[in-house]
C-alpha cells in the first residue's frame, strides 16, 4: 500500500541528502531534522490513531501536502506493513512563507501529523515504511526516513496529548463550495467559490487534484463580502483540455493560523 504526494515541478536547489534510519526505536536524527513515530490508541471503531513527529532546527521548514511551487511535498510508501487496509493522513493547518519572491506552506518548529490506520482485520498492526520529504532553509535537503513501529499494544489517548491537539488543529471542514470549469487552451480553469469567513489580508487558497501528474497553477484570490473566489488552471501532461470531476477537487483557505476546507464542489 503506498500513499503518495508527488515532489513539485520546480527542480530541487538541494545539494545533500540524508538518510535516517529506523527499526523499533522511535526516533530518529539528523543535523536538521528529528523523525518520531508517536505509537498513539486504538479508537472505538476499530482504527488505530498514531502519528509521524518532525522537530526541526531553528530556521528550519518542511512542507505541506500541496507546498507551492517553491516547495518539495512529502512522499509515503508504507508497502513493508502488516494488517493495514487503508491509511488517512489528518494534516494540521500548515502556514504560508514567502521566500525570494516564491510562496510556500508547510511548517516550522514541531509537526505532529496524526496517521489514522484501517486494519485488514483484528489483531496486531506493523507500520512499516518510508516517508521522503523537504527540510530548507537557505538550501533545500531532501530526506529519506525508513520508518517501522509495532502497534499491537494499544496505549491510551490521555498520553499522547500532542496528537489530539494536532487533530485539533485541522482546517475546519465547508460544504456547498461551487467550480466553474473553463476549457483553456492546454487545460481547464477552475474558479472555485466558497463562503467563509475572512481570513486577513494575507488569506491564500489552493486547489487539489488527486492525480498527480497534473500542473496546478497558484491561485488567484477575490472576495466579494462572505464569499471567496480561487481561480486556478489546471494543465495535464497532455496540455490539452479535459473533463475535470468536480468531486475530485479539494479547496483550503489558509491564513492567521486557521484554514477552511471543502472537499468537492458542485456546478454553478
Amino acid at each position: 500500500m503506498t500513499y503518495t504526494l508527488p515532489f513539485s515541478r520546480r527542480a530541487l536547489t538541494a545539494t545533500a541528502f540524508a538518510c535516517l534510519c529506523m527499526t523499533t526505536a522511535p526516533v530518529q536524527a539528523s543535523d536538521n531534522a528529528q523523525v518520531t513515530l508517536l505509537h498513539g490508541w486504538r479508537m472505538e471503531n476499530g482504527h488505530h490513531m498514531a502519528a509521524l513527529r518532525i522537530s526541526l532546527a531553528d530556521g528550519w521548514h518542511t512542507y505541506w501536502r500541496a507546498p507551492g511551487d517553491a516547495g518539495i511535498p512529502p512522499r509515503f510508501d508504507w508497502n513493508g506493513s502488516q494488517n493495514v487496509a487503508s491509511l488517512d493522513l489528518h494534516w494540521p493547518t500548515p502556514d504560508v512563507y514567502a521566500q525570494n519572491g516564491m510562496r510556500y506552506v508547510g511548517y516550522n518548529g514541531d509537526v505532529v501529523l496524526p496517521i489514522e490506520i484501517s486494519p485488514r482485520a483484528n489483531g496486531d498492526i506493523l507500520l512499516d515504511g518510508t516517508i521522503e520529504f523537504g527540510v530548507c532553509d537557505d538550501i533545500c535537503v531532501p530526506m529519506s526516513a525508513q520508518l517501522r513501529i509495532d502497534l499491537s499494544n494499544t496505549g491510551k489517548k490521555d498520553d499522547y496529548p500532542e496528537i489530539s491537539a494536532a487533530l485539533r488543529d485541522a482546517p475546519q471542514q465547508v460544504t456547498g463550495a461551487i467550480c466553474d470549469a473553463t476549457p483553456i487552451r492546454d487545460g481547464v480553469k477552475i474558479a472555485a467559490s466558497l463562503d467563509v469567513p475572512s481570513l486577513g489580508a494575507g488569506e491564500v487558497a489552493v486547489i487539489e487534484h488527486p492525480d498527480a501528474s497534473i500542473w496546478i497553477s497558484e491561485a488567484m484570490v477575490s472576495r466579494q463580502g462572505g464569499t471567496l473566489t480561487a481561480v486556478s488552471e489546471l494543465v495535464p501532461t497532455q496540455a490539452a483540455p479535459f473533463m475535470v470531476n468536480r468531486s475530485d477537487l479539494t479547496i483550503t483557505v489558509i491564513g492567521n493560523g486557521m484554514a477552511y476546507e471543502a472537499h468537492g464542489c458542485s456546478g454553478s
